[in-house]
């Protein structure tokens, strides 16, 4: 890795801490410089299987050759980008996805999951009259004020599990406003009595959430769960926010609410849709869409971005969701039973750790927690996971060639361009790391 301490070294001349986005900043931090399918090597020539995936937004593999070819397609027909008019496509993607993910009606495109949250958390608070928002802990909705907090907090920031309650505003970022996180309220995953407290004492705008917490791991919601946060939002008058940036297109086409049979107000969609090229959305019903044309000045919600629905993605979002919807490749299928051979052969290797394990699935969503049980939420996470254990085995992995994030609890991502073959030497090294 010595290229890619020196390459890191030579960006911080010009680039604050080396890394254009600062959560990519870890150790072993490394330069990967291309990749094709489930493999990506790094500028010292490594090679690797790969399970970090853009954090989940390689779906179809790397440089997958029918999403490539739609974007070099979109290139040689010289589409443009005026920044007046709609694109000749936004249409097309947009008529694809409304009315086969449940919750979708209608349908914004951003660049950026984070903005795809920003303007849901704007409808709501526009529809609603209300100002305060509820986010859950351990969850990740993007970087912007609402809800850069409580991400992956030492838990002597927020104190013991509450129930009911409300955590401290743990904030990941200088610069939010007092003022301004006043407005936020931060409860536990699975906690729908704490959702009752908040709303009780607050004007409760939203809760969002990503319907499984897919940033420190899989974390499942406890049956009846996602349905109380519908009644509660009925009951109450606030919206329901499913953040699907993560889950949604990769575990089902409909997204995690096609699933589990809930129906969010407002939902929000990125990473997968594309295969990793910059795109988001902002999908819901159509009574909170038209809000961003709403014909009351004072009520309308903006949405601008002169890169908004730019070609290339759109091009790569459309090749994408074909080949998704498509019987003759039977992605979700093939990633369905790739996640089972992956599950069942960790459980078969890890029992011979001699130390309490557990691996949590969705299909081709994995995780492995060191701990006796599946966790619940964020609390019961960070008191009885070892994360010492956890990090050295994902670094020992790594330095034998299958690469997970590198930090304790974070998701292993299989993409369609996955095998048999992959999993049998990633089962193999695993093998290799523990009896070492």
């Amino acid at each position: 890795m010595e290229k890619s301490v020196a390459m890191v070294a030579q960006n911080e001349q010009w680039i604050p801490g080396g890394v254009v986005s600062l959560n990519r900043k870890v150790d072993p931090n490394l330069c990967f410089t291309r990749g094709r399918g489930s493999r990506v090597w790094d500028v010292d020539g490594n090679e690797y299987i790969d399970y970090q995936g853009a954090f989940s937004a390689i779906f179809l593999g790397h440089n997958d050759p029918e999403v490539n070819e739609a974007v070099a397609a979109s290139l040689r027909d010289e589409r443009v980008l005026m920044g007046a008019g709609p694109t000749d496509r936004e249409g097309e993607l947009a008529e694809l996805i409304c009315g086969r993910v449940p919750g979708v009606e209608k349908l914004q495109i951003t660049n950026t999951g984070s903005e795809a949250t920003y303007h849901a958390l704007r409808v709501a608070r526009a529809h609603t009259g209300r100002d305060d928002i509820i986010i859950i802990q351990g969850g990740y909705n993007g970087w912007h004020n609402d809800v850069a907090a409580n991400v992956i907090s030492d838990l002597k920031a927020v104190g013991p599990r509450v129930s009911p309650g409300e955590y401290p505003f743990d904030a990941i970022s200088a610069g939010i406003p007092v003022t301004h996180q006043r407005h936020v309220h931060i409860v536990n995953f699975n906690d729908l009595e704490s959702i009752r407290y908040v709303a009780a004492r607050h004007p409760v705008a939203c809760v969002i959430l990503e319907p499984i917490l897919q940033n420190i791991g899989v974390v499942k919601p406890n049956p009846g769960y996602l349905q109380g946060l519908r009644a509660l939002a009925d009951e109450l008058g606030f919206l329901l926010i499913f953040d699907e940036v993560k889950t949604g297109f990769r575990h089902a086409f409909g997204g995690y609410q096609s699933l589990c049979g809930v129906m969010p107000d407002l939902c929000t969609f990125g990473k997968a849709v594309a295969n990793g090229y910059p795109i988001g959305i902002i999908g819901g019903r159509r009574a909170y869409m038209d809000y961003f044309v709403h014909p009351e000045k004072a009520r309308r919600v903006l949405i601008a971005g002169t890169y908004n629905a730019h070609p290339v993605p759109v091009a790569a979002a459309i090749a994408t969701v074909r080949k998704l919807l498509s019987p003759e490749h039977a992605v979700y299928e093939h990633l369905e039973k790739l996640g089972r051979e992956l599950e069942a052969g960790l459980n078969s290797v890890l029992a011979r750790c001699g130390r309490p394990f557990h691996v949590a699935r969705q299909g081709s969503a994995l995780c492995v927690y060191f701990m006796d049980h599946a966790p619940v939420d964020f609390h019961d996470l960070a008191q009885h996971n070892d994360a010492a254990f956890d990090r050295a085995w994902r670094i020992a992995l790594i330095q034998r060639g299958i690469y997970q994030f590198p930090l304790p609890s974070k998701q292993a991502s299989l993409s369609f361009a996955h095998t048999s073959e992959d999993v049998t030497r990633t089962l193999e090294t695993v093998a290799d790391v523990l009896a070492s």
